[in-house]
């Protein structure tokens, strides 16, 4: 039994490391593997479990089957999801005002800056600010299978009590903005970390202004296929 699954895991794992350079899936195809490997360990235990004399291999390729199916299925999702967003902001992100990454656990973070979202000590959006979330709310309408958590910063100046509401509120004005656009209220959480995650020094205008932001994660379900 040990035997089948080391050689099924290291058979796996090998190919999930595999990527033909240049490849634009090599992520999806990379978390697939993942997904069988990890899905075909797990089958191996349940079949060697439920009959010794075979399951154990069965139970292994049935579990990989699943596994990689959902691997691929959630790469695939938010790849699709993130070129969205970078299509749709290509004039925010080429002004530095909205910066999108791909988190290792399939999260993307969305980062809007200061400069674009809120006036200093204010939680009321700007005018532009409003047209860049009506964008990113009409693609999160669009792809409902993931959740969204919305996380507000602010820099030093103040009160750390004071930046914490202030933080608080501006999460809260984002979250508004989005259910006004159509994305579902329980679908939207909010968070205020004020001043205590800084990204840059607060001991200068520019460091305080990239603390001032607001961070958006997208979480994919764990239900995609």
């Amino acid at each position: 039994m040990k035997k089948i699954i080391i050689m099924l895991s290291i058979s796996l794992l090998t190919t999930s490391c595999a990527s033909t350079p240049g490849d634009p899936n090599a992520k999806t195809k990379q978390h697939a593997a993942i997904g069988a490997t990890l899905g075909a360990v797990a089958g191996a235990i349940i079949g060697h479990k439920n009959d010794p004399t075979g399951g154990a291999l069965r139970g292994g390729l049935v579990g990989a089957a699943a596994g990689g199916l959902m691997g691929a299925g959630t790469g695939a999702y938010m790849d699709k999801q993130q070129a969205e967003f970078e299509a749709q902001l290509q004039t925010e992100r080429a002004a530095n005002q909205v910066e999108i990454e791909r988190l290792q656990n399939e999260n993307l973070k969305i980062t809007m800056n200061s400069e674009v979202s809120f006036d200093s000590g204010s939680s009321a959006m700007k005018p532009a600010f409003g047209n860049t979330l009506s964008k990113v709310a009409d693609i999160l309408a669009k792809y409902s299978r993931s959740s969204v958590t919305i996380i507000g910063h602010t820099d030093s100046s103040g009160s750390e009590a004071s930046n914490q509401t202030l933080s608080e509120r501006r999460a809260k004005s984002v979250a508004f903005h989005l259910q006004d656009k159509g994305v579902a209220a329980q679908r939207i959480t909010t968070q205020g970390r004020g001043e205590t995650q800084p990204r840059a020094t607060n001991e200068t205008a520019s460091g305080r202004q990239l603390n001032r932001r607001v961070e958006m994660l997208i979480i994919p379900n764990n239900n995609i296929q």
